[in-house]
């Protein structure tokens, strides 16, 4: 998984407001996931961006482990959980680098949100990203996963969808934009540019922009994939007419 280099400096206008701060983001999963693990469960937030929800779930007491490709998303982790005040440790790893930092067998929850498993690399590199998770789990632990509906983006073909408003964050509003690139066939890659424009005090407009790519992948073929890694859906909520989806996973 690369990317999300440039992007990390304004990736609050990507985030929705209900998760825009560690104690919403935390609270989205709390009642479903979070509140049923010890108070000093170890839990790995794998694809942890700007670091909210892994501050957020520091922040309850748990011991937290937050990573990511991206070394700008790594500085931005560290810098939340200072200004929280929170400890956890962040660290500079791809799916398939954590077990090379993380010991087997160790995590009581593993999260994988944000969308972020469309990065892997096709079939093989998501297959990977799950078995290294897998891995991480103690027996009994659950991995948390988020996606979007890719059949849904996948029929909407390509296209430029434009926010409907303005996101205001740090007292600055900004326009957010998503060039899609839709490939023929679902095993090609497929790519989505963002882009962040600003609209500075003066009136002038500053824009931040990258192309990322994205391998999708059918609802189907991902509970096959879980399930190929010893990783039993507990509970799902996809939907063919919904956006996104999440899925709760336990290791056998």
């Amino acid at each position: 998984m690369a990317g999300y280099g440039t992007l990390s400096d304004v990736y609050e206008w990507l985030i929705g407001d209900d998760r825009l701060t560690p104690a919403k983001a935390a609270a989205v999963y709390y009642s479903d996931v979070v509140g049923s693990v010890p108070p000093s469960a170890r839990v790995l937030d794998c694809a942890c961006g700007t670091g909210q929800l892994a501050v957020g779930l520091a922040s309850l007491g748990l011991d937290v482990v937050a990573a990511d490709a991206s070394d700008g998303m790594v500085r931005r982790t560290e810098k939340a959980a200072d200004e929280q005040g929170v400890s956890l440790r962040a660290l500079r790893a791809s799916w398939d680098e954590l077990p090379d930092h993380l010991e087997d067998s160790t995590f009581d929850l593993v999260f994988c949100v944000g969308n972020s498993l469309g990065h892997a690399e096709g079939a093989a590199g998501r297959l990977a990203a799950l078995e290294a998770m897998s891995r991480l789990l103690k027996p009994g632990g659950r991995l948390v996963l988020h996606s979007r509906n890719w059949e849904l983006v996948r029929s909407a073909g390509s296209r430029v969808d434009v926010r409907d408003r303005l996101v205001r964050r740090n007292d600055r509003d900004a326009v957010v934009s998503y060039y899609w690139q839709i490939a023929q066939r679902w095993e090609q890659e497929h790519f989505l540019e963002i882009v962040v424009a600003q609209i500075e005090p003066d009136g002038a407009v500053r824009s931040c922009s990258e192309r990322l790519s994205i391998w999708p992948y059918r609802y189907e073929d991902l509970v096959v994939q879980l399930r190929s890694v010893g990783l039993r859906v507990e509970s799902t909520t996809f939907d063919p007419e919904s956006d996104g989806y999440l899925v709760v996973a336990s290791r056998d």
